[in-house]
Protein backbone atom coordinates (compact mmCIF):
# COMPACT_ATOMS: atom_id res chain seq x y z
CA UNK A 1 0.00 0.00 0.00
CA UNK A 2 2.83 2.38 0.90
CA UNK A 3 4.55 1.71 -2.42
CA UNK A 4 1.33 2.44 -4.29
CA UNK A 5 0.82 5.67 -2.34
CA UNK A 6 4.38 6.75 -3.03
CA UNK A 7 3.89 6.10 -6.76
CA UNK A 8 0.67 8.13 -6.79
CA UNK A 9 2.45 11.00 -5.03
CA UNK A 10 5.33 10.93 -7.50
CA UNK A 11 3.01 10.79 -10.50
CA UNK A 12 1.08 13.76 -9.12
CA UNK A 13 4.34 15.67 -8.64
CA UNK A 14 5.38 14.79 -12.19
CA UNK A 15 2.05 16.02 -13.55
CA UNK A 16 2.44 19.31 -11.68
CA UNK A 17 5.94 19.80 -13.06
CA UNK A 18 5.04 19.16 -16.69
CA UNK A 19 2.06 21.52 -16.38
CA UNK A 20 4.41 24.12 -14.89
CA UNK A 21 6.70 23.64 -17.89
CA UNK A 22 3.68 23.99 -20.20
CA UNK A 23 2.73 27.21 -18.44
CA UNK A 24 6.28 28.52 -18.87
CA UNK A 25 6.19 27.74 -22.60
CA UNK A 26 2.80 29.41 -22.93
CA UNK A 27 3.97 32.52 -21.09
CA UNK A 28 7.17 32.72 -23.14
CA UNK A 29 5.19 32.67 -26.40
CA UNK A 30 2.66 35.20 -25.14
CA UNK A 31 5.35 37.60 -23.97
CA UNK A 32 7.46 37.19 -27.11
CA UNK A 33 4.50 38.10 -29.30
CA UNK A 34 3.69 41.04 -27.01
CA UNK A 35 7.30 42.23 -27.40
CA UNK A 36 6.95 41.96 -31.17
CA UNK A 37 3.59 43.67 -31.51
CA UNK A 38 4.25 46.41 -28.91
CA UNK A 39 7.91 46.90 -29.90
CA UNK A 40 8.98 46.22 -26.31
CA UNK A 41 12.57 44.97 -26.32
CA UNK A 42 12.73 44.79 -22.52
CA UNK A 43 9.98 42.17 -22.44
CA UNK A 44 11.77 40.28 -25.23
CA UNK A 45 14.96 40.20 -23.15
CA UNK A 46 12.99 38.90 -20.17
CA UNK A 47 11.85 35.96 -22.31
CA UNK A 48 15.48 35.19 -23.20
CA UNK A 49 16.70 35.60 -19.61
CA UNK A 50 14.07 33.16 -18.34
CA UNK A 51 14.97 30.38 -20.78
CA UNK A 52 17.59 28.81 -18.49
CA UNK A 53 14.84 28.10 -15.93
CA UNK A 54 12.78 26.37 -18.62
CA UNK A 55 15.76 24.21 -19.58
CA UNK A 56 16.41 23.32 -15.94
CA UNK A 57 12.78 22.31 -15.42
CA UNK A 58 12.91 20.03 -18.45
CA UNK A 59 16.03 18.30 -17.07
CA UNK A 60 14.31 17.82 -13.70
CA UNK A 61 11.28 16.23 -15.36
CA UNK A 62 13.50 13.90 -17.38
CA UNK A 63 15.36 12.80 -14.26
CA UNK A 64 12.11 12.27 -12.36
CA UNK A 65 10.69 10.10 -15.17
CA UNK A 66 13.81 7.90 -15.14
CA UNK A 67 13.67 7.55 -11.35
CA UNK A 68 9.99 6.55 -11.38
CA UNK A 69 10.51 3.92 -14.07
CA UNK A 70 13.63 2.53 -12.40
CA UNK A 71 12.46 2.56 -8.79
CA UNK A 72 8.66 2.20 -8.97
CA UNK A 73 8.29 0.07 -12.10
CA UNK A 74 4.86 1.47 -13.02
CA UNK A 75 2.58 -0.62 -15.24
CA UNK A 76 -0.19 -0.08 -17.79
CA UNK A 77 -1.68 3.44 -17.71
CA UNK A 78 0.83 4.74 -15.15
CA UNK A 79 3.71 3.65 -17.36
CA UNK A 80 2.09 5.28 -20.40
CA UNK A 81 1.71 8.48 -18.38
CA UNK A 82 5.40 8.57 -17.45
CA UNK A 83 6.50 7.78 -21.01
CA UNK A 84 4.18 10.48 -22.37
CA UNK A 85 5.55 13.06 -19.94
CA UNK A 86 9.15 12.07 -20.78
CA UNK A 87 8.42 12.74 -24.45
CA UNK A 88 6.27 15.81 -23.82
CA UNK A 89 8.79 17.77 -21.73
CA UNK A 90 11.34 18.28 -24.55
CA UNK A 91 8.49 19.26 -26.89
CA UNK A 92 7.40 21.97 -24.46
CA UNK A 93 11.02 23.08 -24.09
CA UNK A 94 11.26 23.42 -27.88
CA UNK A 95 8.11 25.55 -27.92
CA UNK A 96 9.83 27.86 -25.40
CA UNK A 97 12.90 27.88 -27.68
CA UNK A 98 10.75 29.04 -30.60
CA UNK A 99 9.34 31.77 -28.35
CA UNK A 100 12.94 32.85 -27.64
CA UNK A 101 13.64 33.03 -31.36
CA UNK A 102 10.57 35.23 -31.79
CA UNK A 103 11.86 37.43 -28.94
CA UNK A 104 15.22 37.76 -30.71
CA UNK A 105 13.42 38.75 -33.91
CA UNK A 106 11.46 41.33 -31.92
CA UNK A 107 14.66 42.90 -30.57
CA UNK A 108 16.13 43.11 -34.08
CA UNK A 109 12.93 44.58 -35.54
CA UNK A 110 12.52 47.05 -32.68
CA UNK A 111 15.89 48.58 -33.60
CA UNK A 112 14.57 49.43 -37.07
CA UNK A 113 11.71 51.59 -38.41
CA UNK A 114 8.27 50.11 -37.80
CA UNK A 115 6.74 47.97 -40.54
CA UNK A 116 3.10 47.81 -41.47
CA UNK A 117 1.31 45.14 -39.43
CA UNK A 118 0.74 41.62 -40.72
CA UNK A 119 -2.65 40.68 -39.20
CA UNK A 120 -2.35 36.96 -39.91
CA UNK A 121 0.77 36.83 -37.73
CA UNK A 122 -1.28 37.89 -34.70
CA UNK A 123 -3.99 35.41 -35.63
CA UNK A 124 -1.41 32.65 -35.93
CA UNK A 125 -0.04 33.45 -32.47
CA UNK A 126 -3.51 33.57 -30.91
CA UNK A 127 -4.45 30.24 -32.49
CA UNK A 128 -1.14 28.66 -31.40
CA UNK A 129 -1.69 29.82 -27.82
CA UNK A 130 -5.26 28.51 -27.81
CA UNK A 131 -4.05 25.17 -29.16
CA UNK A 132 -1.35 24.95 -26.48
CA UNK A 133 -3.75 25.77 -23.67
CA UNK A 134 -6.25 23.25 -25.00
CA UNK A 135 -3.55 20.59 -25.34
CA UNK A 136 -2.47 21.07 -21.72
CA UNK A 137 -6.11 20.86 -20.58
CA UNK A 138 -6.60 17.67 -22.61
CA UNK A 139 -3.47 16.19 -21.07
CA UNK A 140 -4.56 17.11 -17.54
CA UNK A 141 -7.95 15.46 -17.97
CA UNK A 142 -6.72 12.61 -20.17
CA UNK A 143 -9.24 13.68 -22.79
CA UNK A 144 -8.35 11.94 -26.06
CA UNK A 145 -11.40 13.35 -27.85
CA UNK A 146 -10.33 16.93 -27.12
CA UNK A 147 -6.77 16.10 -28.13
CA UNK A 148 -7.94 14.80 -31.51
CA UNK A 149 -9.99 17.97 -32.10
CA UNK A 150 -6.95 20.14 -31.39
CA UNK A 151 -4.89 18.10 -33.86
CA UNK A 152 -7.48 18.86 -36.55
CA UNK A 153 -7.27 22.58 -35.80
CA UNK A 154 -3.57 22.67 -36.76
CA UNK A 155 -4.66 23.07 -40.38
CA UNK A 156 -5.82 26.62 -39.54
CA UNK A 157 -2.29 27.63 -38.53
CA UNK A 158 -0.94 26.06 -41.71
CA UNK A 159 -3.43 28.04 -43.81
CA UNK A 160 -2.54 31.27 -42.01
CA UNK A 161 1.16 30.54 -42.49
CA UNK A 162 0.72 30.03 -46.23
CA UNK A 163 -1.23 33.29 -46.52
CA UNK A 164 1.36 35.17 -44.42
CA UNK A 165 4.21 33.70 -46.45
CA UNK A 166 2.75 34.93 -49.74
CA UNK A 167 1.84 38.32 -48.27
CA UNK A 168 5.38 38.91 -46.99
CA UNK A 169 6.95 37.76 -50.27
CA UNK A 170 4.68 40.23 -52.05
CA UNK A 171 5.87 43.01 -49.72
CA UNK A 172 9.50 42.11 -50.42
CA UNK A 173 8.88 42.50 -54.14
CA UNK A 174 6.89 45.72 -53.96
CA UNK A 175 8.96 47.32 -51.17
CA UNK A 176 12.55 46.04 -51.51
CA UNK A 177 13.80 48.43 -48.84
CA UNK A 178 11.87 46.46 -46.21
CA UNK A 179 12.95 43.02 -47.45
CA UNK A 180 15.28 42.27 -44.53
CA UNK A 181 12.60 43.10 -41.99
CA UNK A 182 9.98 41.15 -43.93
CA UNK A 183 12.33 38.16 -43.90
CA UNK A 184 12.53 38.32 -40.10
CA UNK A 185 8.73 38.28 -39.94
CA UNK A 186 8.76 35.25 -42.23
CA UNK A 187 10.91 33.47 -39.66
CA UNK A 188 8.46 34.48 -36.93
CA UNK A 189 5.62 32.98 -38.97
CA UNK A 190 7.62 29.77 -39.40
CA UNK A 191 8.26 29.55 -35.66
CA UNK A 192 4.52 29.85 -35.03
CA UNK A 193 3.78 27.17 -37.62
CA UNK A 194 6.28 24.84 -35.94
CA UNK A 195 4.70 25.49 -32.55
CA UNK A 196 1.42 24.27 -34.01
CA UNK A 197 3.20 21.08 -35.06
CA UNK A 198 4.63 20.62 -31.58
CA UNK A 199 1.22 21.07 -29.99
CA UNK A 200 -0.01 18.32 -32.31
CA UNK A 201 2.77 16.10 -30.91
CA UNK A 202 1.55 16.83 -27.37
CA UNK A 203 -1.98 15.86 -28.33
CA UNK A 204 -0.79 12.62 -29.94
CA UNK A 205 0.96 11.75 -26.69
CA UNK A 206 -2.25 12.45 -24.76
CA UNK A 207 -4.13 10.03 -27.01
CA UNK A 208 -1.42 7.41 -26.42
CA UNK A 209 -1.60 8.00 -22.66
CA UNK A 210 -5.39 7.74 -22.54
CA UNK A 211 -6.03 4.99 -25.08
CA UNK A 212 -2.70 3.20 -25.67
CA UNK A 213 -3.21 4.20 -29.32
CA UNK A 214 -0.39 5.39 -31.57
CA UNK A 215 -1.76 7.98 -33.99
CA UNK A 216 1.47 9.73 -35.01
CA UNK A 217 1.77 9.97 -38.82
CA UNK A 218 -1.82 8.73 -39.19
CA UNK A 219 -4.15 10.93 -41.19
Amino acid sequence: MDLHRHLDDELSSLRDRVLLLGGEAEQALERAMYALSKRDSEVARQVLDHDDEVDHLEVEIDRQCIDIIALRQPAARDLRFVISVAKMAPVLERIADHACNIARAAIDLNNEPELQSVPDLSRMAKHALNMLRGALDAFTSGDAVMAREIIKSDSEINDLYNHTFHRLIELMVTEPATATRDARLLFVAKHLERIGDYVTDICELTVYMAEAAFIKHNK
